[in-house]
């Protein structure tokens, strides 16, 4: 389905447009997909919208509650070793 010429649309008269079939095929746009408008030195560039805002780990840290002494860093180990040993007893990894 390729388009060797230039794809056009134009803006109505409440500033809104139709972007073609092909272009809404290609990057699989439906109906209420929601993009981001970015003004770039080569014209406005348009990107789906990330479903989520972006998180950092410093924004999440200690965000859950643990009520108890700490763990040591042996206990953390044997914890995650054991989780890997029950995955792979089901046929997880």
């Amino acid at each position: 389905m390729a388009n060797s010429g230039k794809l056009t649309t134009t803006i109505s008269n409440q500033g809104r447009i139709t972007l073609p079939k092909h272009i809404r095929q290609k990057f699989r746009w439906k109906a209420g997909t929601r993009l981001v408008v970015e003004d770039t030195p080569n014209g406005v560039l348009l990107k789906a919208a990330p479903f989520f805002a972006p998180t950092h780990p410093e924004d999440v840290f200690g965000s859950l509650a643990y009520s108890g002494r700490p763990k040591t860093l042996k206990q953390m180990e044997a914890g995650i070793a054991a989780e890997a040993k029950r995955r792979h007893a089901r046929h997880r990894y």
